[in-house]
This record gives C-alpha cells, sequence and structure tokens, in this order.
C-alpha cells in the first residue's frame, strides 16, 4: 500500500484548455487494462522535455528528442506494458510506426508526434495492437481525461497519480494538471517513470526547455527508490497559450516565477507521490542536508544516504542502527570532510553531535521515530550554508517479490 496516499478523484482533476485525453484498452501485453493513451494538443503550443540520463536509452526516447529539436509538437502516444528498449534499429523503427499511424489518423506530420513507452525491456513493440487501438483512444479524447490517463500509464504502481492547482499569473488565473507513473527503477536524472505537466498559461517556447529542466530539477531528480536509472525516463511539459496572461518570456520575471512555483508544486506532489508509491514501501523519507559548502555535495550526501540498502532495510526494520547513516556520510564522496562537526537529527530528536553520540541520545526514540511512517533524516556538516533535500523509502521484502515476478 502507498505510504499516506489517497487515489486521486476525477473531480479534482482541472482540464487544460488546448489539450484533449484519449485512453484505450490495446492488448499491448494484457487484456482488459488500459494501456494505451493519446495526448492531442492545439496548435500553437509550446512544448518541451527532458529524458533519462541513461546511455542506453530506449527507442522512444530518441525518437522524442528528434521530434522535440524540430518543433510544432501537435499529439502523443503514450504505451504501458512493453519498453521498447533494448530492441536496437527495430525498436526505433517501430517508435517511429506509431508516430506515423497517429499522425495519418490527425493530418498531421509524424514529427509532430512523441512517442512514450514503459514496461518490460528487450521485448518487440506490437505495433499492429497499438495501431488498431487509436482509433478508439482517439474517440474517447476529452479534456476532463486526466484520471483515465494516470491509470493508463500505470505499470508496478499501485494508485495513479494525479494533481492539479490553479494560481494566478500575469494577472490572469492559470490551470496546471499532471500526470506521472512509476515505482521502481527510480533515480535522480530522471527514472522508470513517465510525467506529463500540462497548463494553459502563455509561455514563449524559448524558456520551454529552461522551465521542464528546472521543474525535473526541483522534483523528479529529487527522489530515489532504489538507485537504478532507467531506460525509458520522460518529463514533458505543455503550455498551450490559451490563458489570458501575457506570455511568459523569462522565468526570472515575476509571471515566471510564479509560474515556475505554481508547476513545482504539482511536479513535486507527482515526484513524492511515485516514493510513497514505491515498491513495497512502507515508509517516506525525507533526507535533508545542511551545512554544506555547496549544494552539489549537499546533494551527494543526501542520495549517500537514500541509496544505502543498509539504510534502507534499517527503516523498515525501524532498527535505529544509525551508525549506518553516518557511514553512507562519510562514503559520500566529500574529500575534506571533518566528520567532528557532523552531526544527525531523526525528526526531533538528536542522534549524533559533533561526529559522536550525542550523551542525551537513547534508543529507545530513535527506535520510535523510525515507526513512523514519514520520517526525516537530518545531517548537518558544519561546512557552510548550502543545503538540499532529496526523498526516498525503505526496502521490504516486497521490493523483491515484485521485482523477482516482474515479468510474469
Amino acid at each position: 500500500m502507498p505510504v499516506n496516499l489517497n487515489a486521486p478523484q476525477a473531480r479534482d482533476l482541472r482540464p487544460v484548455a488546448g489539450l484533449k485525453i484519449g485512453v484505450t484498452e490495446a492488448g499491448v501485453r494484457k487484456a482488459n487494462r488500459k494501456d494505451l493513451t493519446v495526448v492531442l494538443i492545439d496548435e500553437g503550443s509550446s512544448v518541451a522535455g527532458v529524458f533519462t540520463q541513461n546511455r542506453f536509452c530506449a527507442a522512444p526516447v530518441q525518437v522524442c528528442r528528434e521530434h522535440l529539436a524540430k518543433g510544432g509538437i501537435r499529439a502523443m502516444v503514450i504505451n504501458t506494458g512493453n519498453a521498447n528498449a533494448g530492441t536496437g534499429e527495430e525498436g526505433l523503427a517501430r517508435a517511429r510506426a506509431t508516430c506515423d499511424a497517429l499522425a495519418q489518423k490527425l493530418s498531421l506530420s509524424a514529427e509532430q508526434v512523441l512517442p512514450f513507452s514503459t514496461g518490460v525491456i528487450m521485448e518487440p513493440l506490437p505495433v499492429d495492437r497499438i495501431t488498431a487501438g487509436l482509433d478508439a483512444a482517439i474517440a474517447d479524447a476529452k479534456a476532463d481525461n486526466w484520471l483515465r490517463a494516470a491509470e493508463g500509464i500505470m505499470t508496478t504502481d499501485t494508485i495513479a497519480k494525479a494533481f492539479s492547482a490553479q494560481a494566478t499569473v500575469g494577472g490572469a488565473t492559470i490551470t496546471v494538471t499532471g500526470i506521472s507513473k512509476g515505482a521502481g527503477m527510480i533515480r535522480p536524472n530522471m527514472a522508470t517513470m513517465l510525467g506529463f505537466m500540462a497548463t494553459d498559461a502563455k509561455v514563449d517556447q524559448a524558456v520551454m526547455h529552461q522551465l521542464a529542466f528546472e521543474l525535473a530539477e526541483g522534483s523528479f531528480n529529487r527522489v530515489t527508490v532504489d538507485g537504478d536509472t532507467s531506460t525509458n525516463d520522460s518529463f514533458v511539459v505543455i503550455a498551450t497559450n490559451k490563458a489570458a496572461n501575457a506570455p511568459v518570456t523569462s522565468l526570472d520575471s515575476d509571471a515566471g516565477k510564479a509560474l515556475k512555483q505554481a508547476m513545482l508544486g504539482v511536479a513535486r506532489q507527482l515526484a513524492q507521490a511515485i516514493v510513497r508509491d514505491g515498491e513495497g514501501a512502507t515508509k517516506f523519507i525525507t533526507v535533508q542536508v545542511d551545512g554544506g559548502k555547496t549544494q552539489q555535495e549537499c546533494r551527494l550526501v543526501a542520495y549517500a544516504i537514500a541509496h544505502s540498502p543498509l539504510v534502507k532495510t534499517a527503516f523498515f526494520a525501524s532498527d535505529p542502527n544509525l551508525g549506518r547513516i553516518l557511514a553512507a556520510v562519510g562514503y559520500a564522496g566529500i574529500t575534506d570532510l571533518d566528520q567532528t562537526k557532523i552531526d544527525l537529527h531523526l525528526d526531533d530528536v538528536h542522534v549524533a553531535v559533533k561526529g559522536g553520540r550525542n550523551p542525551a541520545y537513547r534508543e529507545e526514540d530513535g527506535q520510535r521515530v523510525m515507526k513512523q511512517s514519514e520520517i526525516t533524516v537530518r545531517v548537518g556538516l558544519g561546512r557552510g550554508d548550502a543545503s538540499d533535500t532529496v526523498w526516498t523509502c525503505d526496502f521490504s521484502h516486497e521490493y523483491v517479490t515484485i521485482n523477482a515476478d516482474y515479468r510474469s
């Protein structure tokens, strides 16, 4: 069960003017499940995306990068059940074939379509099933289909992930709605996740890549479930330019800051939902590192803690074996770290001071915190004023079970 995460309600997800979504059952891998989604984007919209840093990236990721570089994106086709990764030239041909098929039905060029796939790696994409399902997906397209889309992109997720918000940008009310999927192979620089966010705000295409990058940096690139980086990670941001605000031409302007704040709020909810629904997760853990010389070294320490199997299994067992956290701080990669300046807190419990056990610390206090479903680990480095935060979960027996049985 996800950690303190409720299923989204369709009534809470706001339509975004200029965008329609259709979902159907195409039998990509299994029958009787929503597995094919199309997104129809009005002409004149601004679109950008960021993708996995895994050099062994999937065919749809390669095609998306090519098509985004040419601009004029008008549609997306998303399948679950098959990742179309590790499929070589044939995989590229099949990704392009899905774009061709949807483009023909919408009177677009294939380069105006972005393909996305998630699921099992190294199996041929069943293009015929996807193509056969496109008519039904297009017929289903409507503005208020966000929840069905969130359900249609799930793989090992146990719950759909979708959030909306409204804000004032440039004196006008704008809407932001987004969905994501992901539960395992989650690591910074994206993960086995798909994320799609749309706003009706007017945003100049010239700032869209920066917007997508900064949103990812503040959300999806701050989460980890198991330290693995997937082949298909994709995060796309769409601005349909239908709202009444003056076009945002700089993220440093007041309007740009307001837009980014609103979108970042939704992006963080989506990213944290992935961790809360991490495969087998029973606890949601915030790792906050303060007192670094740079934000980068704070992030190194935070991820060393968040990735450690020893730390994560200790949290699952509610075992305050907290030397594991200090060990992770030590091997994070800060070569001139002074261990005599390290402080460690679990929520309100001061565990370590000046690199050693706090004389006032009692193990029962540490265990009390570790039994909670939400925990904050705070590390002080005593080196400067920088800080950073990542979100992670514990490792349970269920994580092994899910991944051992994934293809069956």
